[in-house]
């Protein structure tokens, strides 16, 4: 019933296009820019952090099961700052391979507790349920790694916010780096954006 299936990438890789680089590019300088907006302006300091957080604990998550797909689709209804929410995911999806041991061995500690098989065994029977790979170790221990590291991210969230706004921003402002970036044409977008705060 435990399934140690590993999600490395695949042997064969598609030819990305010029054109696509160009499209992500432009959504990532998109993301970054409505993010600073929104750590600059006065929006909820726990609606970024709860973007924060919920991007990070998915970001650890393998993509290729149904629950995966569920928490995302799940926490776009939810009123936390999306930049921030789709930003950290790809930062959680970077560091998420160096951490497959761990999971490994925390998703085989709670799939192997006795008193939860029964449990387990009941989930396995629903229709569909199979295609969440709940009972894949990695899968399973990044869910629960992640779970238990929301509150801690949470926290470091808000922290990291209130410090940007009041010690960043100032500095910020009055930066000479930040008036030659902002001549740099790639990041036009994001100096567009903010030229009201800086």
């Amino acid at each position: 019933m435990i399934s140690h299936e590993k999600f490395a990438p695949g042997e064969k890789y598609e030819k990305v296009s010029e054109k696509d680089v160009l499209c992500y590019n432009h959504s990532m300088i998109s993301f970054i820019a409505k993010l600073l907006k929104a750590l600059n302006a006065n929006t909820n300091p726990g609606e970024i952090a709860h973007g924060i957080a919920c991007g990070f604990l998915l970001g650890l998550m393998p993509k290729s099961n149904l629950l995966w797909y569920i928490i995302f689709i799940f926490v776009l209804f939810i009123k936390i700052n999306k930049p921030a929410y789709l930003i950290m995911l790809a930062a959680g999806s970077s560091i998420a391979v160096l951490l497959d041991p761990l999971f490994d061995t925390v998703g085989y500690s709670v799939l192997t507790i006795n008193s939860l098989y029964p449990f387990y065994a009941r989930l396995i029977d629903i229709p569909f349920v199979f295609f969440t790979k709940f009972n894949n170790t990695v899968v399973m221990g990044s869910l629960v790694c992640g779970i238990i590291l929301y509150i801690p991210v949470y926290v470091l969230g808000r922290i990291f916010v209130k410090a940007w706004r009041k010690y960043g921003v100032p500095a910020m402002r009055h930066s000479k780096l930040i008036k030659i970036i902002n001549q740099i044409p790639i990041v036009s977008k994001v100096a567009s954006a903010m030229e009201d705060r800086f």
